[in-house]
């Protein structure tokens, strides 16, 4: 659609509006890498011409004065709009009571100083949610008393919690600031957003800033409340995280290592995040998993691991054994220990899975990884078998 994107911060609540609450929305836009194309506005700072056009409505006879505040005149007859969303939405007048526009200490009241600040900022499209299809009337009838031509509005659907209401703290975070802590990547973060309460059309999902540009309509945006779903979101994180180079994942995760206290060297963390970035759903995951493979102190046997040793706890102690001797003479790169491990099943007569999964447990504590030959080499050799050796000495 082309255009600008203004930033404006309406921060005329001055016991809500704080300097704190001003910058969560600054540093929230930047992580998302959402530029705005001049100066933000500030609300706050343009009260006297809030109180300027004010004025002018109350000596033209369009609002008059009550109780030391200025009240805006309705006038009678339909109000009504052709919604992007929604279609033809239409108020009458007479149901709508005057309502105050400049309070008894001259400061505005939130529907006056925005419109007041669309026109003066030419505003050409205002789309929110759809709450506030309540106030488009009353807004639509001060346009027109000053003069004004109409931006086009839509109203989009709300963001429900998984449980069908508003989205609330009581969902979770709802600061966009908080999910970059979580560990989610901003440009995981636009995608997600983006479709809640928007399709491009199919069943397409994963698209760079540059195709929503391109694919964005107003036909696409859907009228039911879209909901938050945190595991839909996690589940694109990690589409992102798969997609995104080591290299690039590198700055997030090594502080979250230093703050777990592992110390690998940035190669040996490169490589372990090239193994387990695509079975990661958050950078925190990444860290962990890296954790895991650099320092044996995070190797924690989780519940399906315990299982999988009580099932048969001599022939996971035999296999490690075995897989020992097998490894300790073998040259230590991944298609190497690929061709002796499976030789080694061959050997004992079982399926390679047999000699894989007990490596796996004892590396990791998990059930599940890369593949058991690529764990091997970013554990490193003399790290490998040192935790294989302990692992069966753990069931002496």
């Amino acid at each position: 659609m082309g255009g600008q994107f203004l930033l404006r911060i309406e921060d005329t609540d001055k016991a809500r509006s704080t300097d704190e609450h001003t910058r969560v929305i600054l540093d929230g836009l930047s992580w998302l890498g959402l530029d705005w194309d001049e100066e933000p506005v500030f609300q706050g700072a343009r009260l006297a011409r809030h109180q300027e056009l004010a004025d002018r409505l109350l000596a033209e006879g369009k609002a008059y004065m009550e109780e030391g505040a200025i009240r805006f005149r309705l006038p009678p007859g339909e109000i009504a709009w052709d919604d992007a969303v929604h279609g033809r939405i239409s108020f009458q007048g007479e149901d709508i009571k005057d309502f105050v526009i400049l309070r008894s200490d001259r400061t505005p009241i939130y529907n006056f100083a925005v419109v007041v600040d669309d026109i003066d900022m030419r505003i050409t499209h205002v789309l929110r949610g759809d709450d506030h299809i309540s106030n488009t009337p009353k807004q639509i009838a001060l346009y027109r008393a000053l003069g004004a031509a109409l931006p086009v509005f839509g109203h989009v659907p709300m963001i429900n919690g998984p449980d069908g209401k508003k989205l609330s703290k009581r969902h979770g975070a709802t600061a966009v600031g908080d999910y970059q802590h979580m560990g989610i990547l901003p440009a995981a973060m636009r995608n997600f957003l983006a479709l809640l309460g928007w399709s491009p059309g199919g069943d397409r999902e994963i698209m760079t800033q540059d195709e929503m540009i391109q694919l964005f309509s107003f036909d696409g945006i859907q009228q039911k409340s879209a909901i938050f779903d945190m595991t839909k979101l996690e589940w694109m994180n990690g589409q992102y995280l798969s997609a995104t180079s080591a290299e690039d994942l590198y700055p997030l995760v090594a502080p979250q290592l230093e703050r777990l206290g592992v110390n690998g060297n940035r190669d040996a963390v490169l490589k372990a995040i090239v193994a387990v970035k695509t079975r990661s759903r958050t950078t925190i995951d990444v860290a962990r998993q890296v954790a895991v493979r650099l320092d044996a102190k995070f190797v924690q046997l989780d519940d399906k691991a315990k299982q999988a040793i009580a099932n048969d706890p001599a022939g996971y102690k035999a296999s490690l054994e075995a897989s020992l001797a097998a490894l300790a003479a073998t040259e230590w790169t991944a298609s190497a220990l690929e061709q002796r491990l499976r030789a080694l099943a061959e050997e004992r007569g079982v399926t390679a899975g047999k000699v894989f999964q007990p490596i796996r447990i004892a590396l990791t504590g998990g059930t599940v990884s890369e593949p058991v030959n690529e764990l091997l080499y970013v554990v490193g050799k003399e790290g490998a078998l040192k935790r294989l050796e302990q692992a069966t000495t753990a069931l002496r």
